[in-house]
């Protein structure tokens, strides 16, 4: 199939590597481009521990002059992508929750409840986010008794038009799949297309998403039965592709 891959570098290379692989056609549109935060103030700490819903957000912190200090506690990731992200910058205790951020929330609570913890663990956990945030990580933890403070280490910058060669091939009708992975991408995918003129819902085209979240502002200009991977994770999603 021909493919378009819409999420930001350096994750979007790795994915169109993997599908160039199975034999399939891709082509890069990034609609985000990550910005980390010039200087992020972390706070006085200490905390039990580090908390990552992206990839991007240890990449922020790759230069930041306390990461030694970071890179020394325990850090939950969202999901495998982002836990190896972790270890690839130094962190060596990682625990991944291989979902979502409710996911995260739940792994991280249920860990607070265990007899044999690491004392650790108690104190406030350091989530390293985003300045665009879907799922409110810390609400959820805080919930649970468990506290946390967030600051934002990167930002996504939405790209102001689709790349000319993605543009013309999904005009034509070109393009057999596109690839989604958070509800903003899709979001700005589907406003750059309405930009250029280029009806979704008339398209064959199909659209492969991370989870009912990300598909939504498809549903929202019309586009018939956006396909849903059956985990938010990058291995359902590509074994979504290899099913059609």
């Amino acid at each position: 199939m021909r493919l378009v891959v819409t999420r930001p570098a350096p994750d979007g290379e790795r994915t169109a590597a993997a599908l160039r692989a199975r034999g399939h056609d891709v082509m890069l549109a990034p609609l985000l481009f990550i910005e980390p935060e010039p200087a992020p103030d972390l706070g006085p700490g200490p905390w039990g521990g580090v908390l990552i819903t992206s990839a991007n957000a240890v990449r922020a912190i790759a230069e930041h002059p306390r990461k030694d200090e970071l890179t020394s506690l325990r850090l939950f990731a969202v999901g495998r992508r982002s836990a190896e992200a972790a270890r690839a910058e130094g962190f060596a205790d990682v625990v991944s929750a291989d979902g979502d951020a409710p996911a995260l929330a739940r792994l991280v609570a249920a860990q607070d409840r265990t007899q044999d913890q690491k004392p650790q663990v108690r104190l406030p956990l350091l989530y390293l986010a985003g300045e665009d945030r879907v799922a409110d990580l810390a609400g959820a933890l805080a919930a649970q008794g468990v506290a946390a403070q967030t600051v934002v280490v990167y930002r996504a910058v939405v790209a102001t038009s689709l790349p000319a060669d993605v543009r013309d091939a999904l005009a034509a009708g070109a393009i057999d799949g596109v690839l989604h992975y958070s509800r903003r991408s899709a979001d700005a995918f589907t406003a750059l297309a309405l930009a250029a003129v280029i009806d979704l819902k008339r398209l064959a085209t199909k659209h492969f998403c991370l989870s009912a979240e990300v598909a939504e502002p498809l549903r929202q200009v019309g586009v018939d039965a956006p396909m849903i991977a059956a985990s938010p994770d990058e291995a359902a999603l590509l074994a979504l592709i290899d099913g059609t």
